[in-house]
């Protein structure tokens, strides 16, 4: 079985539907969404929440640029090696105790932060949290095909992966006030008490998640007969019987459009994780000192993207188109961080021009996943969606790694953006020979 189906052998699917499959995939959403999107968000603050920890904990320690660099990164290594296992053990065993020992184990890893000393410490804590929460993204992307149909699918990535931006406003506010104002309590540093904090509620919530959540449509109390059968035919799943193993990784290998995708996702996730990591401290630059006016600054592009990533992918589920959409979020991404770079120094300026390039750059990712769930052929997914995002997260590692390299040498955050800036022009151009021409 190919792991990237044709266009052409795609079955059509109706673009309209009745009332009442409408109600039915709002009242599915309102169900599984919230719980998942909350997860996310707490998943992407216990991420990121190291480049806020960097304004004090990098002093305390005595690491430099390029060890805190590399520290950082090492999370999405961990995470690249545990991915297609844990989506594997998924299909086994389910989403609901996947992601309670998901979100328990990765809640732990983050409160365990606290106790780094060295630089070897921060490597290992760092390394243990990409494992702990290896599968949370992929096994969430892979939980949405088994209830969303692909004419509705965008718009669901949409919705969660605005997780990340809405985890970006809360990072700084939150990161900013725990080192603020609780710095000293307890005999603790300010971003010890940001790590506790932001790690705690990710245990809370895998209980969560074990009780709201059903492993699938027919696990579904709350749905009648009828409406699991709907899902079921809609949604495309795998035939009875289906059994995903790791053949199947080398088999999407082989694939010259999976390669193509894991690539763009490469590129995207590297630029958006430089981004995150270093953007405290490009507004620190900037000549704002205050640890908690640089948290409450750095969440207004991610306050911007948000709209900007429920908009465009709503529209590209209306449309039924990806590769524009992308290239074009790509294109403003771009545009946005030059006009960054050539307004350095003016908070105000500088800080619109941010705005503008997170706008486009959290547009891509979402648009990207839509348009890879699209083409691959039902059973492929299980497989299929941890090794594109453990691959391409690895841009996740190498980016981070490369910028804390470059700021070293250069003695300034700003140079670093000209790196991602290459990455998105690369991306789209790279896109439009990846997906053919052809609508979905």
């Amino acid at each position: 079985m190919q792991i990237m189906t044709k266009l052409i052998h795609i079955a059509p699917v109706p673009l309209t539907d009745s009332d009442q499959d409408d109600a039915l995939y709002r009242r599915i959403a309102w169900r599984i969404v919230p719980v998942l999107l909350l997860a996310y968000i707490v998943a992407y603050i216990d991420r990121v929440n190291v480049g806020f920890a960097k304004l004090q904990m990098q002093d305390a320690l005595g690491f430099s640029d390029a060890a805190f660099g590399l520290g950082a990164g090492l999370m999405f290594v961990g995470y690249c090696l545990f991915e297609v296992p844990s989506n594997l053990l998924l299909a086994r065993i389910g989403v609901r105790k996947t992601f309670l020992r998901i979100m328990v184990l990765w809640g732990l890893a983050t409160v365990a932060m606290v106790f780094v000393k060295t630089p070897a410490q921060f490597y290992a804590a760092r390394f243990m949290l990409g494992v702990f929460e290896a599968g949370l993204f992929p096994g969430v992307i892979l939980y949405f095909t088994y209830w969303f149909p692909q004419h509705r699918r965008g718009r669901i990535i949409g919705v969660f992966m605005s997780g990340a931006l809405i985890g970006n406003v809360l990072a700084g506010p939150l990161s900013g006030a725990a080192m603020k104002f609780l710095d000293g309590a307890g005999g603790l540093a300010g971003w010890q008490w940001l790590y506790i904090t932001q790690g705690a509620p990710a245990i809370v919530l895998g209980f969560i998640a074990y009780v709201w959540l059903s492993d699938g449509p027919k696990q579904a109390t709350w749905l009648s007969e009828r409406e699991k059968a709907v899902v079921e035919t809609q949604a495309g799943r795998a035939p009875e019987g289906h059994k995903p193993g790791l053949g199947q990784v080398f088999e999407a290998l082989r694939d010259r459009q999976f390669r193509g995708f894991v690539l763009l996702n490469f590129f995207i996730v590297g630029a958006s994780y430089t981004m995150v990591f270093w953007v405290p401290t490009l507004i620190k630059s900037w000549g704002v000192a205050d640890v908690f006016t640089i948290g409450l600054l750095s969440a207004l592009p991610s306050l911007v993207g948000v709209v900007g990533v429920i908009a465009l992918s709503r529209h590209s589920d209306r449309k039924q188109e990806r590769r524009w959409h992308f290239s074009g979020a790509c294109m403003v991404a771009a545009v946005g961080l030059w006009l960054t770079t050539i307004t350095e120094g003016q908070l105000v300026p500088s800080l619109a021009a941010l705005c503008f390039a997170t706008l486009g750059l959290a547009s891509c990712l979402p648009i990207l996943l839509a348009s890879a769930t699209d083409q691959m052929a039902p059973g492929s997914t299980t497989v299929g969606i941890p090794l594109l995002t453990s691959l391409g997260i690895l841009g996740g590692f190498a980016s981070p790694a490369i910028t804390g390299l470059i700021n070293t040498r250069t003695g300034h955050p700003v140079y670093s953006m000209y790196l991602v800036i290459g990455l998105l022009l690369v991306s789209a151009a790279l896109m439009l020979f990846v997906v053919p021409r052809r609508k979905i």
